[in-house]
């Protein structure tokens, strides 16, 4: 019986498990992240990850076929840098995976926009699209850093490419506009980068997360 309360659970809010997954995955990747296995792991959990999606956008008014096309090949990239250490296959799959990530926030965009009334799984949908933003940005910051080497630097060992972890809090912190860290983007192409991010972010939080604010005071009342 419990379980099958877990699975409607689930079912009724499949954008809050969305989300719990990708903030696991944020809290756990440190500690795996300068090992090798470390690297395989990841790599299959961002092939869960997009499983996860591509069943959430199911649910909302994006095409699933649509995200599924742009998932499989970036699966089978996952896959083959995973098991063959192929680097050069890096820059695709990063901006595979960044296509689709922004492809599934979209579709949750679209999911919170068509309601008048801000229900729970809208409210978990919130915090999971700004986390898929979040990551699509990652990504792309991970693709022009496999083309352009040294268009990010930070303060230890500014040299050095940097981290998923490094450009995945700069992500954050730029989306949030909560600042930009230690880590700064430092060629024309990684600013002009940066600064649609600081753009998205803003319009995120003034269009779509003050308007669930809105109905969801206007439904209390």
């Amino acid at each position: 019986m419990r379980y099958l309360r877990l699975y409607a659970t689930t079912r009724r809010h499949p954008s809050a498990i969305l989300l719990l997954v990708q903030l696991l995955g944020m809290v756990l990747y440190p500690f795996i992240e300068n090992t090798a296995a470390g690297h395989i792991a990841f790599g299959v959990f961002g092939i869960v990850v997009l499983a996860i999606t591509t069943r959430m956008v199911r649910r909302t008014p994006g095409l699933a076929w649509v995200s599924a096309c742009i998932a499989a090949p970036a699966v089978v990239l996952l896959a083959l840098q995973a098991m063959f250490a192929m680097p050069h296959l890096l820059p695709w799959s990063a901006g595979l995976e960044a296509v689709f990530y922004l492809y599934a926030a979209g579709s949750l965009i679209a999911y919170m926009m068509a309601d008048q009334h801000a229900s729970t799984d809208e409210l978990f949908a919130a915090g999971a699209t700004f986390t898929l933003l979040a990551w699509a940005f990652t990504y792309l910051f991970v693709m022009v850093q496999a083309l352009q080497p040294g268009c990010f630097s930070a303060m230890v060992n500014p040299s050095e490419p940097r981290s998923w972890t490094e450009l995945m809090f700069l992500s954050f912190a730029l989306l949030s506009s909560t600042g930009i860290g230690d880590v700064i983007p430092i060629t024309p192409h990684a600013r002009a980068l940066a600064s649609v991010e600081m753009f998205t972010g803003v319009m995120y939080l003034a269009a779509v997360v003050s308007r669930l604010i809105g109905l969801t005071l206007v439904s209390r009342k």
